[in-house]
């Protein structure tokens, strides 16, 4: 290999472009020496062409899209804000067996889903850890709720999370390897209230009136209990039983999940299984007299405020750790405003063993996980929400009026307004051309506007053209309406 100097790459032409090289440097006896000389070897263009693409499951979220993104968080930051929560920030990546122990060794996310890596020792010595990048962020929560001793306040913790996760699954519509979620916790000792179902009630509240103020419509909260510990495990071998007989009629999938999760059965969405899954036993059939006395309590306040819901004695949810109540809020909309037979926006339920299952002190806790990618699809096909313009587009006359168009637009931004800067060097009509296409007007600012201190304004949705003092002029931008929606 030819050791060469990066700013000497070049064809034998004399020509940056198609020989392509990789950067490779000497290792030692002792690992990676850093400070050897980078020798570079030649990549073809097929292999350079795979690290210029997005990770297959993956892609890159750009303008205007991630203002429909920034909305989703503002709103759901704003809301979490009103009912009290925090925001709580953990590693992307855990120890391994926090989630083998916390989300369950037998279900599918474990099993067959996770990014796990083991870094190697940087020095002699040094011990390794398995690592997993985040498939979920409840047991990261959990960990860190244990770690910083939060349950010696006494107090709930309201904990919510932004940020994320990381599943190697088939990527579909609405679901890829490197998903968003917006999720939140609450979790406390029981003398705190964490038991009680009006928790589990006011986080379902809560987010139909997220749904609400995102404006989406058409969703159903379904709505089922799995019981306490005692009463999972009971209808589990219940449910072994009834499923023996049937079980070789099914999908690969449910006879696998019969021998190491029989729960996740009743979650198959093949249609061919349907019939079978229907003939099984209810899990409400296995539940105690306080396991159902919860549930009840729960729905007599959803009906007190108003939040409709079903109960779907089919549902269950995939982690082991869920208790009591489950749920999950679906759309069913049809065609491409519709998430398919993956119809869930969220979902969440009740995990009262959890801190215990991974050392910590006893602490019931009810949270959700919101899709933010799903969610971003069902709002783009409502028209929920609409990219916003900038109030105006400053057009300078010439390269000579540059500075003072910065000066104007930094007068419009200090006012919280949005303004765009045009360049001088633009013909007026390529100056039009541009501010029609990302601001509601546009103003032109030469030497006699500059002189007068009065500005010429034009307002694209009404045709509009008016003069307009500059000390007036962010209070008239700001009344401008925006231009009708197509929708």
């Amino acid at each position: 290999m030819e050791c060469v100097n990066a700013t000497s790459l070049r064809r034998k032409s004399g020509q940056w472009g198609t020989q392509h090289l990789l950067p490779v440097r000497q290792n030692t006896p002792s690992g990676r020496d850093w400070g050897a000389p980078v020798f570079w070897k030649e990549l073809d263009t097929s292999a350079l062409m795979s690290i210029l693409q997005a990770v297959r499951g993956t892609r890159d979220l750009l303008p205007p899209e991630t203002e429909l993104w920034n909305h989703i968080e503002t709103t759901a930051r704003k809301v979490f804000e009103r009912y009290s929560f925090g925001e709580i920030r953990t590693p992307i990546f855990e120890d391994t067996l926090l989630f083998s122990r916390g989300v369950g060794e037998e279900t599918d996310i474990v099993s067959k889903e996770m990014y796990t890596f083991t870094p190697e020792a940087r020095i002699q010595g040094e011990s390794t850890q398995s690592l997993t990048l985040r498939p979920e962020n409840t047991a990261g929560v959990v960990r860190a709720y244990i770690e910083h001793q939060l349950g010696e306040t006494g107090q709930l913790q309201k904990l919510y999370y932004i940020g994320p996760q990381f599943r190697r699954e088939r990527p579909q519509r609405g679901r890829y390897r490197q998903f968003f979620q917006i999720g939140a916790e609450v979790i406390g000792p029981p003398s705190a209230g964490s038991e009680s179902p009006l928790r589990d009630a006011e986080v379902l509240e809560m987010l139909a009136t997220l749904l609400s103020e995102l404006g989406i419509t058409g969703w159903r909260l379904l709505l089922n209990s799995v019981g306490s510990a005692t009463d999972r495990p009971r209808y589990v071998q219940v449910l072994r039983t009834a499923l023996e007989p049937v079980v070789s009629r099914m999908c690969e999938d449910c006879q696998r999940r019969a021998v190491t999760n029989p729960l996740r059965v009743l979650d198959c969405k093949h249609p061919e299984d349907q019939p079978i899954i229907a003939t099984l036993p209810r899990i409400w059939e296995s539940l105690d007299e306080g396991s159902k006395e919860h549930f009840a309590a729960v729905c007599t306040a959803l009906d007190a405020c108003g939040v409709p819901y079903e109960h779907d004695h089919r549902l269950v949810r995939g982690l082991d750790y869920y208790t009591r109540t489950t749920f999950e809020f679906v759309y069913d909309e049809p065609g491409e405003g519709g998430l398919g037979s993956q119809n869930a926006l969220l979902g969440g339920g009740r995990y009262d063993g959890l801190s215990e299952a991974i050392g910590g002190p006893k602490a019931p806790g009810i949270g959700f996980a919101i899709g933010e990618d799903r969610l971003v699809l069902v709002l783009e096909a409502q028209g929920s929400h609409t990219p916003q313009l900038a109030a105006a587009y400053v057009a300078p006359l010439g390269d000579r009026m540059n500075p003072a168009a910065l000066a104007l637009a930094r007068e419009l931004r200090a006012t919280g307004l949005r303004a765009e800067l045009g360049d001088g060097s633009f013909r007026l009509k390529k100056s039009f051309e541009a501010a029609n296409k990302v601001a509601r007007a546009i103003v032109i600012l030469g030497e006699d506007e500059v002189a007068s201190g009065i500005l010429t304004v034009k307002h694209f949705a009404s045709g509009e053209q008016f003069k307009v003092p500059r000390a007036q002029l962010a209070e008239k931008l700001a009344s401008l309406p925006d231009p009708p929606t197509s929708n």
